[in-house]
């Protein structure tokens, strides 16, 4: 698995574009996948504040990687502000992103069946969180 990272010093796979020639330099194709983390790509530069903003985020990433290569994501929201590649996840609905991203992905199909790894720093809030996620999804 290849994760998106916050672009903190000199760290690679911040960009869209980075994780597409990791991937074409990958020799047995079979063994590679890709997995966004919300924090990650939004300190990057990637706007998920809003449903327009990930819908552009999300088409850039297929036009880029491709959501065939898509197996996980890891989700929190954001300490830093948008494009400050710092990465400082944040409890859902306490950061920069706010709910609506996560309202976005729970209800895009192209993200059914791919594994969500809650990843917000107070493990306590968890139970809450995924229930909040849920209601997001209908469930």
């Amino acid at each position: 698995m290849i994760e998106t990272t916050a672009g903190q010093g000199s760290h690679v796979g911040y960009r869209f574009e980075h994780l597409a020639e990791i991937i074409d330099l990958v020799e047995d194709k079979t063994r590679v996948g890709v997995c966004v983390d919300t924090c990650h790509i939004f300190v990057a530069g990637y706007d998920l504040r809003s449903a327009a903003a990930c819908e552009a985020t999300f088409a850039e990433f297929e036009r880029v990687v491709g959501f065939a290569w898509l197996r996980g994501m890891h989700l929190n929201d954001s300490k830093p502000e948008l494009g400050k590649r710092v990465d400082r996840h944040q409890n859902l609905g306490d950061g920069h992103i706010g709910w609506e991203a996560f309202r976005y992905i729970m209800n895009d199909a192209r993200f059914d069946n791919i594994p969500m790894v809650l990843e917000t720093p107070d493990e306590s809030l968890w139970p809450e969180e995924i229930e909040a996620l849920h209601r997001l999804a209908g469930v």
